[in-house]
């Protein structure tokens, strides 16, 4: 006769691995329920906002109790657009797939535009987004004509594309943490056209940026400000965080996300082994909260009553997910973005109903500017629908980049 007790335990066991798949499969599909749900609502509150002729494009945030759209040259214009494409990735619902190609449409002249370093978060957040799920030939096309823009910013001899062209009497050469997320559409240019300069010039930009942007402790300054003709560094600081020696949260967040984008694109370990670096730096920071939210600069004076950001944490979660299938301990890093992103969805999350739309709360754009403090921002919301994409790919057994 078979024991009954171990029978019993196998049965147990069985029925809870069960019970969790199924309890995680409601948890994801809340989730995607909320997010459909207020962007329902944002549609209805966009059509109803007065926009100067048709010139602003996209949601950013709330502004005296008001939603802020902003135009194209906005740099975080790309970002609802690729909302709605996450969405109809998600859903495979038509409608959201016509949304998305509405509000990704009025973003494509900025193409053009070389005043700015943000090409990624516009053209690619967007543009990128629907070629990935489309395959549209025009979309290719736009891409390409971003990156040979883009790459007149390039300076061989810093060897870093220019960030900011405001404030020549403070900087001559701005580079920013930030600029490390507009690298992907150049390998993506890449693998589109052939053409390898886009390739390099992102290679060179992620190496100049890991040589100086850093410290011993593997935290970045914001900026680094070069001598735009010998190369030579001249100064760095931290515009949006609290000091200049501070750890800006959501820089931290960009720098993590740069680097393991960077070693999926080249598979160069130097890559992996800073994201790597940068992920202990911030998971095990003193001042990271228990729910993996962190406050708006790892350094702020008066933590714990300092605004946290949202926005930050949905960054990390996202790029700890894509950090989880490069390394032998994946659950060290999936563990930390699952915890995330339940911790946004339960706590951070807009209301039904609420916030104009926005699916999360609790964001900070530039305190030290008091700009955008505690507030719901869109690029919030997108890397948190990029990051419930990416877990739900990883829950379904497959590629955690598509």
């Amino acid at each position: 006769m078979k024991n009954p007790i171990k029978i019993t335990g196998i049965c147990f066991a069985i029925l809870f691995i069960s019970a969790s798949c199924f309890a995680q499969k409601l948890y994801f599909e809340k989730e995607v329920k909320q997010a459909m749900a207020q962007t329902e609502l944002m549609l209805k509150e966009i059509s109803n906002t007065d926009n100067k002729n048709g010139a602003l494009v996209s949601p950013r945030t709330i502004e005296n109790g008001k939603l802020k759209l902003v135009p194209s040259k906005d740099w975080t214009s790309g970002f609802f657009a690729g909302e709605l494409w996450y969405l109809f990735e998600l859903t495979k619902d038509e409608k959201w797939r016509q949304e998305a190609i509405k509000f990704t449409d009025p973003i494509e002249k900025e193409k053009f535009n070389g005043t700015t370093h943000d090409m990624g978060f516009k053209v690619y957040c967007s543009f990128g987004n629907a070629y990935r799920l489309t395959k549209n030939q025009h979309d290719k096309q736009v891409i390409i004509k971003a990156a040979q823009t883009l790459s007149t910013r390039f300076n061989p001899k810093v060897g870093a594309i220019r960030s900011w062209d405001h404030n020549s009497d403070k900087w001559d050469f701005p580079v920013i943490i930030d600029n490390m997320l507009n690298l992907e559409l150049l390998f993506e240019a890449t693998k589109l056209s052939g053409d390898s300069s886009f390739y390099n010039i992102a290679v060179a930009h992620a190496n100049t940026t890991l040589k100086n942007h850093f410290r011993k402790d593997f935290s970045t300054w914001h900026v680094v400000d070069y001598n735009s003709e010998t190369g030579e560094v001249e100064h760095k600081q931290t515009k949006q965080g609290f000091s200049d020696s501070s750890a800006w949260a959501r820089g931290q967040a960009w720098a993590l996300y740069g680097y393991t984008m960077c070693y999926r694109e080249t598979k160069d370990p130097k890559y992996l082994s800073q994201a790597q670096n940068v992920a202990k730096f911030i998971l095990n920071n003193k001042n990271m909260p228990s729910d993996l939210i962190p406050y708006w600069d790892f350094d702020a004076p008066n933590i714990p009553n300092e605004p946290r950001d949202a926005s930050a944490a949905a960054v990390i979660s996202s790029a700890l997910l894509e950090l989880s299938t490069y390394t032998k301990t994946p659950n060290n890093y999936l563990d930390k973005a699952q915890k995330i992103l339940k911790n946004l969805s339960r706590n951070y999350a807009s209301k039904i109903g609420e916030n104009k739309g926005f699916i999360l709360d609790h964001s900070t754009g530039s305190k030290p500017d008091s700009s955008e403090v505690n507030v719901p921002l869109s690029y919030a919301d997108y890397y948190y629908l990029e990051a419930l994409t990416r877990a739900n790919r990883l829950k379904n057994n497959q590629a955690v980049i598509q």
